[in-house]
């Protein structure tokens, strides 16, 4: 069973998602908090799987609280709960570690497939299911970072995470954060995608 811990200083979001998920066998609502401080001091005593982080919170934003718990509970996955859908939110909570977006709009199921796919070690996006995707906007260019677009001309040689590891001297667990990073900044969920996305760009 999953252990969920929520972040968000908004009281009807909080018992809305505990009585969305309550009965439900795969997840455990093990906490709640209502800002930064009270976040760090109940992961410090307590075992969580999935945070969800607001990210307008009281003290610091989710985006900052973010990297804080990546930096000191590496364990716990982080997916954002929020009504911001911009894509600069987006791209600085994937810089910060997130492995998850959703809209507080998403539905019971989405949220659950949310949950599923980041317990897995995957990662998955909704942070606006109305608007057309980047796959559909050829101007829109996500930012990457300079290690991104490495990664990015290795995987469009056929490389794979190992081997691409050994190319630039870092560890396989890092390629793989950045292959998802790529993944998601791009809105596509497998390889072939990203790289005809990154070719109609003309980043390869």
């Amino acid at each position: 069973m999953t252990r969920l811990f929520i972040v968000d200083d908004h009281p009807l979001v909080v018992e809305g998602l505990k009585s969305l998920l309550s009965n439900h066998e795969e997840v455990n609502v093990v906490g709640t908090a209502s800002d930064a401080f009270e976040a760090m001091e109940f992961l410090k005593n307590n075992s969580v799987d999935i945070a969800f982080l607001d990210i307008n919170l009281p003290d610091v934003s989710g985006i900052e609280l973010c990297k804080k718990i990546k930096d000191k509970f590496p364990a716990v996955k982080c997916i954002a709960l929020t009504t911001f859908s911009e894509r600069s939110y987006i791209s600085r909570m994937i810089q910060n570690g997130a492995m998850g977006y959703l809209i507080k709009s998403s539905s019971k199921e989405e949220i659950l497939d949310a949950i599923r796919q980041v317990e897995a070690g995957g990662y998955y996006m909704n942070a606006n299911p109305n608007a057309p995707s980047s796959s559909e906007k050829p101007g829109a260019l996500p930012f990457l970072t300079r290690r991104e677009k490495e990664v990015l001309i290795l995987i469009a040689e056929g490389l794979t995470n190992p081997q691409i590891a050994d190319k630039l001297f870092v560890s396989v667990t890092t390629v793989n954060s950045h292959r998802k990073s790529l993944l998601m900044k791009f809105e596509v969920t497998n390889t072939a995608n990203l790289i005809k996305l990154a070719a109609r760009h003309q980043l390869i």
